[in-house]
């Protein structure tokens, strides 16, 4: 019998990029049998993930579709059909599947049950390793040679790879010193691949304090209060949380959750008004009453305390935007405890946000997030041009478009050598 021909050699495919996403493209690839070489900038992959567990890593939500989906606002169609195959529940059985149990918090979020995200990736990194999947520390992508393999600046200089194809997962530009610093963006614009331009999401706004607040009160807690802004159709708003004074203005979950629209605002109109309700569940009525007792030789601010219950930190934002005289017009006060305007100016810079909006604009992908201006070059990830809230959200359609990604891959590895 003539001998039997050799089996072709597995298709090996490039993943640049070692947060969630790249790993997850790893993961699947990997187990569909390609060869995978993973490399990234930093000297371990995860560490956005790492440093987003410390106060508990929030996975998911576990708010049900559409309405998880309403929350990715334009981008909605697209990624809802990318949950469409990996949503939050999937997410959760995939953690379960690696030994970590989660549970729902009070406000929906999902967390694991020790709350650590640590555990969680030296678990998957180890399973990746015993897989056959091959790190390459301290290699960061410079872009493609003339015969489009992939380059990478290395500690012992360029090195040049070769692959059938690639998956890039390079993250966006926040946290730049945890590797997502948005270099890839010139690289990509010189080969003709279109980028809606990187701005902060998931972040802090200035406003502009006096030194006087400034030195008594950053860092505050501002809770519980009720913000009110306009979305971007000019729509009146609100929403009750939590947020923290800051020495350049504020943030906090609260105030993230609707920061889209304040950037946005500020981007067209130079400035956005986002109010607070410094008193939820009390009534401007009543509490004009009660400032309208005789305060006798009490000080403004202890008399305003006494009536109103507000601690120091609330008090103190009424004197920074009231002028002195509107304290004698128990109305005014009570109406600016009610709906207290901020002007903000600006947003903090892309590098404090906790993610960033735009990227590979999607018209510029395939169904299978290829690159059409690069045929065999796939983007996963925040790279791509969609933001969520925090909450989990993020994270999942971070996961949802790894797969996406890692199959338009194995599919048109596929067809290739078919």
């Amino acid at each position: 019998m003539p001998p039997a021909p050799p089996r072709p050699a597995p298709a090996r495919l490039a993943i640049v990029g070692g947060g969630p996403a790249g790993l997850f493209v790893a993961e699947i690839a990997r187990g569909a049998g390609l060869e995978v070489d993973l490399f990234d900038a930093k000297g371990s992959v995860g560490r956005k993930f790492l440093i987003a567990g410390k106060g508990g890593l929030n996975l998911t939500h576990s708010e049900p579709r559409p309405a998880f989906d309403a929350r990715f606002r334009e981008r909605q169609p697209e990624v809802a059909r990318w949950l469409d195959g990996f949503d939050g529940a999937a997410l959760r059985a995939w953690a379960a599947a690696r030994g970590v149990e989660t549970f729902v918090g009070s406000s929906g979020r999902v967390f694991p049950v020790d709350l650590k995200a640590a555990p969680l990736l030296r678990g998957w990194v180890r399973s990746l390793r015993d897989a056959g999947v091959r790190f390459h520390m301290h290699h960061r992508w410079t872009g493609w040679d003339a015969d489009g393999r992939l380059r990478f600046a290395t500690p012992s200089g360029e090195l040049l790879h070769a692959a059938d194809a690639s998956v890039l997962a390079l993250g966006g530009a926040s946290w730049p010193e945890l590797g997502s610093d948005g270099a890839w963006v010139p690289l990509l614009a010189a080969h003709g691949v279109e980028i809606a331009p990187l701005v902060p999401a998931n972040c802090g706004f200035d406003v502009g304090w006096s030194a006087h607040l400034v030195e008594r009160h950053a860092g505050a807690p501002l809770k519980p209060v009720v913000l009110h802004w306009r979305d971007a159709r000019g729509i009146a708003r609100e929403l009750q949380g939590e947020c923290v004074l800051t020495a350049t203005g504020i943030e906090g979950s609260a105030v993230y959750a609707v920061a889209a629209d304040l950037r946005d605002a500020i981007a067209r109109d130079g400035a956005a008004t986002l109010a607070l309700d410094l008193a939820p569940g009390r009534d401007a009525a009543r509490l004009q009453q009660a400032l309208q007792r005789p305060r006798g030789k009490r000080s403004i601010g202890e008399h305003l305390r006494r009536a109103t219950g507000l601690d120091a930190v609330k008090s103190a934002l009424l004197f920074e935007v009231l002028p002195r005289e509107a304290f004698d017009d128990a109305a005014q006060v009570a109406a600016a405890i009610k709906h207290l305007p901020l002007r903000l100016h600006a947003t903090r810079p892309i590098a404090e946000a906790i993610s960033t909006a735009g990227g590979v604009r999607l018209d510029a992908l395939d169904a299978g997030l290829m690159l059409q201006a690069r045929p065999g070059t796939f983007v996963a990830g925040e790279m791509l041009d969609w933001e969520a809230p925090t909450g989990g959200y993020l994270l999942t359609a971070c996961y949802a478009s790894a797969r996406v990604a890692a199959h338009g891959a194995l599919d048109w590895l596929a067809r290739r050598s078919g």
